[in-house]
């Protein structure tokens, strides 16, 4: 996982900002099943909980968590499909 500013654009983005967890987690996991296998989805989630649970996520369903970013000064998370 890296941590850098925002490179390559994404192919979809789900803003989660001012929700609380698990309501991010949850919309990309919804999200992320209807995006091709390779496709990076960006969530955008200021909730503390997010730096934690997007990745462990991301861990326990076999997807990679690309880059960890700041968009407009809001935290997002690029997670590749891998299956």
């Amino acid at each position: 996982m890296r941590t850098e500013s925002v490179g390559t654009p994404p192919d979809e983005v789900v803003d989660c900002l001012g929700q609380r967890c698990p309501l991010p987690v949850i919309a990309a996991a919804r999200r992320l099943v209807a995006l091709p296998v390779g496709a990076v989805l960006r969530v955008l989630a200021d909730d503390p909980a997010a730096a934690v649970d997007i990745p462990a996520w991301c861990r326990m369903r076999g997807q990679e968590l690309v880059a960890t970013s700041t968009v407009d000064g809001s935290p997002a998370y690029d997670i590749r499909r891998v299956h």
